[in-house]
């Protein structure tokens, strides 16, 4: 819960009535892939509530899976959760049909995001969904977890924005926290968490948080060619930007831009030079 006051303040009685009529929205997608004559499919598809999963035409071997939150956001009391398996020598990319957006929150309730990826032997994950929008007044526990064999390749992005800059928007009062974990073998290679309260703006314009920024994305990039992609992502980089190798085939990259439209004309191309020129259609339609 953030420790700022809302803007508009309510009597603990209307907030107990109001929590005990409102719904709260819920949604489930469990997806397992399996390899059939080359190509990768569906072997299993469980879909509930408020979360749902579309599979549009690819070209190519690969599977590719577009979530869609039927509930148009996700505020306090929601909670979303996706499971997904991708099976040994198959490729499947996830993405979202349009960007997530993060409302306010009642005092006390918390909107849940919680994903699980299992990538098998051989396998490749490209997880890409497009940004996550943060208004202010919300409230979020949102966790990635990524399970890789050992020679597993994922493809990760995960842009944020905190407030939509061109509309004007600051979050003066917000609560998130994100976590990220990717694991290969049970060891972990790549923990991230982001914890900011109240007025996270203010936290934002500090010079070594994020220098006055309104957005970021974090990447990962797994595989044998990591080195390589590297020094290219190197000539690439705009001023708030940095890559490493944190393992040899392990590269991490932390994206910071004023708005959302700098972010992605920055990101775009990066993630095309990782994944063989290919970004997912619902980020050009």
């Amino acid at each position: 819960m953030s420790t700022c006051d809302f803007d508009i303040r309510h009597d603990l009685i209307d907030v107990i009535h109001i929590e005990s009529i409102l719904e709260r929205a819920k949604g489930e997608v469990v997806l397992e892939t399996k390899s059939r004559n080359g190509q990768s499919a569906i072997r299993r598809l469980r879909q509930s509530g408020s979360l749902k999963c579309l599979f549009p035409r690819c070209n190519g071997d690969s599977l590719e899976a577009v979530l869609l939150n039927c509930a148009g956001g996700v505020t306090g009391g929601d909670h979303f959760s996706l499971s997904v398996q991708a099976e040994p020598g198959t490729t499947l990319t996830l993405t979202t049909q349009a960007a997530e957006r993060i409302y306010r929150a009642l005092p006390g309730e918390r909107g849940q995001i919680h994903t699980h990826l299992k990538v098998g032997k051989g396998a490749r994950i490209n997880w890409l969904p497009q940004e996550t929008i943060l208004f202010d007044g919300c409230s979020l526990n949102r966790s990635l977890r990524i399970d890789l064999s050992e020679d597993a390749r994922l493809l990760m992005a995960e842009p944020l924005i905190f407030g939509r800059f061109e509309m004007g928007e600051v979050l003066n009062c917000a609560s998130i926290l994100d976590f990220i974990e990717i694991r290969r073998n049970g060891s972990p290679i790549f923990l991230e968490r982001i914890g900011l309260q109240s007025d996270v703006q203010a936290k934002l314009n500090r010079l070594g948080i994020a220098d006055g920024a309104h957005t970021m994305a974090s990447l990962v990039y797994v595989a044998d060619d990591a080195d390589v992609k590297r020094d290219l992502l190197h000539q690439m980089l705009p001023r708030h930007a940095g890559v490493s190798l944190i393992q040899d085939d392990v590269l991490t990259m932390r994206l910071l831009a004023k708005d959302s439209d700098e972010l992605r004309s920055n990101l775009v191309p990066m993630i095309k030079h990782l994944n063989k020129d290919v970004i997912p259609k619902c980020w050009i339609i």
